[in-house]
């Protein structure tokens, strides 16, 4: 991880949060200036998490356990999706955790705290004035640990995802290799999702002993012809029909169903190059490898998804659709936009390009990641505004879509490499880098 301690102390001063970093093993690592949950309330934590009422410890510690469990779950969850996740704890205390990728493997998460739930509030402090929840030692009093808990601030749903929403940025900028791996494993994770709504279908259309569905060949056809329309969408949801059809038929035949996975990989391989000529044939034999040494129907959906993105990448290309013009629509929508959270997915739609492959030329056409060209448009319109107004930095901050001052002055101070309000002293000397 890089410079982990100068962006998650800007993160803690910023928001009030409390961050813990956990490595790959699920296991908490010191950070400098931070005070853990786990040193200041679960070790005090009773039966309000196992639903013990003892007031002379009789959980036996089993309290803590279940809690390190429920975080190392949560953890790993977040870790093969690549999203944020946001629980409670059953005391009320609020946490959200971001996953930290190294090169593209899980490398450790980090974990926010320290606020509780605006409505359970309420709940916390009649569970104490009923005396439902004590400490499970003597080490302090039943009052100090409910003065302790109840001195987190309490907050609504809504602050709670922009933190979240925060944290997510800050692990994202501490992983390395593909800055997109985190975008990329989301999208991973909701066809993974879709492929299994379908084969639940098929269970309760087809309960155990009354038989099987009849494999849709004419489906095939029908993905051939979206193909080779560039219908990606489209392509991608009849692609996922054939594969829990051929999924649930084989559920116990593993091999089975890598085989019938390599005759659409075929299938979608001479889809490209009926329209592309041998250009689609060059990767046929490594995306057959890959599928040989697959050990998960998860690994082979996401194998076809691939190729469904690259075939329809080729074949858009293919028919003349320059680089050009998706760059100047997403150009002109940044600068309209700029000043409100966008995404690369939204701009990536409006460009008429998939995520990943949009991710991938706007660097090479533009010089620069997305959301370092997203932030040197906001600097740009802060420093004029540094200049031409007498507002504060804080509006000025809100202005320009930046979460916060703290985070405002240091991205402003990235680009220029001086502070806001030593810029607006100068008189703007300094150029933007």
């Amino acid at each position: 991880m890089k410079d982990e301690n100068d962006v998650l102390t800007t993160y803690m001063q910023a928001t009030g949060s409390n961050v813990q970093i956990f490595d790959c093993n699920s296991q908490p690592c010191e950070l400098e200036g931070s005070i853990s949950i786990e040193q200041n309330i679960c070790r005090y934590c009773t039966g309000v998490s196992c639903g013990s009422n003892s007031s002379h410890g009789n959980c036996h510690g089993n309290c803590h356990g279940n809690c390190r469990e429920m975080h190392t779950n949560k953890i790993r969850e977040s870790s093969r999706n690549g999203r944020s996740l946001i629980y409670r704890c059953d005391l009320g205390l609020m946490f959200w955790i971001s996953p930290i990728y190294d090169e593209g493997k899980f490398s450790g998460a980090l974990r926010g705290s320290g606020f509780l739930n605006s409505e359970t509030r309420v709940s916390i402090k009649d569970k104490f004035d009923n005396k439902a929840a004590v400490p499970a030692n003597e080490t302090i009093s039943p009052e100090e640990f409910e003065r302790r808990i109840l001195a987190f601030p309490a907050v609504d749903d809504e602050k709670i995802r922009s933190l979240s929403e925060m944290l997510h940025l800050c692990a994202e900028t501490l992983s390395t290799g593909n800055e997109n791996y985190h975008e990329m494993l989301s999208l991973r994770f909701e066809q993974q999702a879709s492929l299994s709504v379908l084969i639940d279908d098929l269970k309760t259309k087809y309960p155990k002993g009354s038989g099987f569905p009849v494999y849709p060949l004419e489906k095939e056809r029908q993905l051939v012809a979206l193909l080779r329309r560039g219908n990606k969408q489209e392509a991608g949801k009849l692609l996922d029909e054939l594969l829990s059809v051929i999924v649930f038929c084989n559920q116990d035949h593993f091999r089975y169903i890598q085989l019938r996975t390599i005759e659409l990989a075929v299938l979608l391989a001479r889809a490209g190059t009926n329209s592309i000529g041998e250009a689609g044939m060059e990767n046929k034999a490594r995306y057959i490898k890959q599928i040989q040494d697959a050990k998960t129907v998860e690994e082979l959906a996401a194998i076809l998804h691939n190729m469904v993105e690259k075939i329809v990448i080729q074949i858009v290309l293919f028919q003349g659709i320059p680089h050009a013009s998706a760059m100047r629509k997403a150009e002109f929508f940044i600068k309209e936009n700029f000043t409100r959270k966008i995404s690369l997915r939204e701009v990536a739609k409006i460009a008429g390009l998939s995520a990943p492959y949009f991710s991938t030329i706007f660097k090479e056409e533009m010089g620069e990641n997305l959301s370092k060209y997203i932030n040197r448009q906001r600097v740009e319109k802060a420093s004029r505004m540094l200049l031409e107004t007498d507002i504060s930095l804080s509006e000025i901050s809100n202005a320009c879509c930046f979460d916060d001052q703290s985070w405002f002055s240091k991205i402003f101070k990235s680009f220029t490499g001086i502070s806001p309000s030593k810029y607006r002293s100068q008189g703007g000397k300094i150029r933007i880098a």
